[in-house]
């Protein structure tokens, strides 16, 4: 199914002309969906979504997340020794 789109700026046919030059081998329909599909991945979700928006975490006062996990440093897992069972 054929869809049509018109650029009549003269700064974006430009563009596309150059990107199609440059890119595609002169194939503006390509040049023009290789930047739509740039444009999708950059806002495509990628990890985790704590933290992508500002409030959504909240932490209390007194809570470092710098410092260590392990309070002992003598444990296996802080040392990385193997444990013999």
């Amino acid at each position: 199914m054929a869809r049509v789109v018109t650029i009549n700026r003269p700064d974006v046919v430009a563009l596309i002309e150059k990107v199609a030059g440059q890119m595609t081998k002169g194939n503006k329909t390509e040049a023009v969906a290789l930047a739509m599909r740039r444009l999708l991945e950059k806002d495509a979700r990628a990890g985790s979504l704590v933290g992508a928006h500002r409030g959504c975490l909240r932490m209390l006062k007194d809570i470092d997340l710098t410092k260590p996990v392990f309070d002992i440093e003598d444990s296996d897992a802080w040392t990385g020794r193997e444990i013999n069972r």
